[in-house]
Formats: C-alpha cells, sequence, structure tokens
C-alpha cells in the first residue's frame, strides 16, 4: 500500500445469496482525506462500509485498510477504525459521559476517565455530561455518535448518514469538526444523500446497484457523467417540463426555484429538443450541470448502460 493511502482495496464484492450487494469495488482513499461516498438508498455503501470495517467479509477482493489487509486482519481492523451507524446506537438511559465510558472499556482505551472528559471537552459537550441520551436532540445524540466513535482515537472514520435528520446548524457545525479532524491527519468515508455535504468532501464516489460508477474531486465526477444542462425562467414551467419529460432527449427537467433544469446526455440532441422554446416569454441559458443534476443521471441508468467503473 502506497504510505498515503488510509483505503486501497481491489474487487471488493459481498453476495447474498442471489443479489450482489457490492460487486468489484476499487477505492483508494488518501490519509487526512474527506471521501463523500453517495448513492441511492440499496446501493450497497453501508455493506461496503461493513467490509472496510471487518464487520463484513468479503466474498471477493483484497487490499488494505490502515495497512492491514481486509480480509485477513480484520480484528486489527476494527481497533483503529471509528463506526458511526445510520441509527442512534447509544443507551438511553445512561448519561453522555457513561455511554463514553462504555465505549472506552469495550476498546480497553487506558486513562479511560481521561479520554472521557477530554472528549466531552473536545466536542463541547461538557455542560451536558450528565444529561441522559435519551433526552438529546438529534443534534446532540450526533454529537455523542461522534465522540464515541472517536474515543479510542481512531485513524479512520466511517460516517454512515451521519446528518440524517439534523437540522442545518447542527449539520454546519458537524462538518467544521470533520473538516477540523482531517486537517490533523484523521481519514473519513462519509456516506451521504446531501448533495451540500458532498460538495465539502474532497473526493467523492458515486455507488449504483453496488458497482461504482466514478471516483474523483465534484468536477472530475460532474465531468464523467458527460451531461448537458440548460436553466430556463419564464411563465408556466411546471407545464413545460412535462412537454419535455416526453421527449428522448431530455433525460430530466426538475424545478429548481424559480427556474427549470433541463438536461441531456446529448448535446446536440438536448439542443434541437429546446430550439422550439427558446424564444419570449422564455430566457434560457446553457449553465454547468451541479451535482444533483448527476445524482439523479447516474439513477437514471439502466442496469447495463455501465461496462464498469472508471
Amino acid at each position: 500500500m502506497p504510505d498515503d493511502l488510509a483505503i486501497d482495496v481491489h474487487g471488493m464484492t459481498k453476495r447474498f445469496g442471489a443479489l450482489t450487494a457490492v460487486d468489484h469495488v476499487d477505492l483508494a482513499v488518501r490519509a487526512g482525506e474527506i471521501c463523500g461516498f453517495l448513492g441511492p438508498n440499496g446501493s450497497g455503501k453501508t455493506t461496503f462500509i461493513r467490509m472496510l470495517c471487518g464487520l463484513l467479509r468479503a466474498d471477493e477482493g483484497r487490499g488494505t485498510c490502515l495497512g492491514y489487509d481486509v480480509v485477513t486482519e480484520s480484528e486489527i481492523i476494527k481497533r483503529h477504525v471509528g463506526y458511526m451507524t445510520q441509527r442512534f446506537s447509544f443507551w438511553d438511559d445512561l448519561s453522555i459521559a457513561e455511554n463514553l465510558d462504555f465505549v472506552a472499556r469495550m476498546y480497553f482505551v487506558r486513562d479511560r476517565r481521561r479520554a472521557v472528559r477530554e472528549t466531552i471537552e473536545r466536542l463541547g459537550l461538557t455542560e451536558r455530561r450528565h444529561q441522559l441520551a435519551g433526552q438529546l436532540s438529534g443534534g446532540w445524540k450526533q454529537r455523542l455518535a461522534l465522540a464515541a466513535c472517536m474515543i479510542h482515537q481512531p485513524k479512520l472514520l466511517l460516517l454512515d448518514e451521519p446528518t440524517a435528520g439534523v437540522d442545518p446548524k447542527a449539520r454546519r457545525e458537524f462538518w467544521e469538526e470533520i473538516h477540523r479532524r482531517a486537517g490533523e491527519g484523521l481519514t473519513f468515508l462519509i456516506a451521504t444523500h446531501y448533495m451540500d455535504e458532498a460538495e465539502r468532501c474532497h473526493r467523492l464516489a458515486f455507488i449504483l446497484r453496488g458497482r461504482l460508477l466514478a471516483h474523483g474531486t465534484v468536477a472530475d465526477v460532474i465531468q464523467r457523467a458527460r451531461l448537458t444542462t440548460w436553466s430556463v425562467t419564464g411563465p408556466d414551467l411546471a407545464q413545460l417540463a412535462e412537454r419535455f419529460r416526453d421527449h428522448p432527449a431530455v433525460e430530466q427537467a426538475v424545478a429548481f426555484g424559480t427556474m427549470l433544469h433541463v438536461s441531456g446526455p446529448d448535446a446536440a440532441a438536448l439542443e434541437q429538443a429546446i430550439a422550439p422554446f427558446r424564444r419570449p416569454p422564455y430566457e434560457w441559458r446553457r449553465i454547468e450541470s451541479g451535482l444533483e443534476d448527476v445524482f439523479i443521471h447516474f439513477m437514471d441508468q439502466p442496469n447495463d448502460h455501465w461496462g464498469g467503473a472508471e
């Protein structure tokens, strides 16, 4: 494994009977990098994350996580990885401090009391340390979960939809903390559905039906989609959208506030499709496709469209 790679895996595959949940995925994530893991529900994100941290054994594939073999050294990997699950999974009838102490015991953290105290202080939980977990709001539960998966000082954090159901202020504070920790050298693989969060990541990986379709910066992923998008403003945009949705050159016609985004994979064919409407009262402008446009584009592709991930 190159020294700067925290994750370096190839051909990772997991099957459940006839279902291939993860299909020969290759992924490399550098140390200190925040990698956003995108894909719709059921795409294989959670299964892949559990394979990385040793909770599931791969049926095929090889590689390393933090320098340890993902197949033969999964128990060692578990000790150096923090995993934050989709759902709050701590004890409602224990306080914040008691929950963290329990987790510290499970990881055999040395000087446990000091570790709990410092973790509480670092994540701004001091005034609530004695509050029961079951009484916390979504944002504070999120902080507790992040504190718990960091208490043993892992080198890699695997976060599965960590901000689901959390208000915008708490989400922003969460991401500020993530970037602080990445600046200190901690590596993150974060599954998310939020496009604004994905844009905060250094690099992205997009998975669909278990297959990795694109991997790179936001600009790389958008370029990989080869999608052309026009924005249009004017009256009765909902009616205009309906007319476009039946056109073979138009893949998407989606409202964004007071404008409509019209997208398609063939630039020339798309321009012909919109040509009859490029007159007043409509105003048209070709724009760069956004990450949400690309996300929907990937989701709409048939199973046989992708010959393999880049």
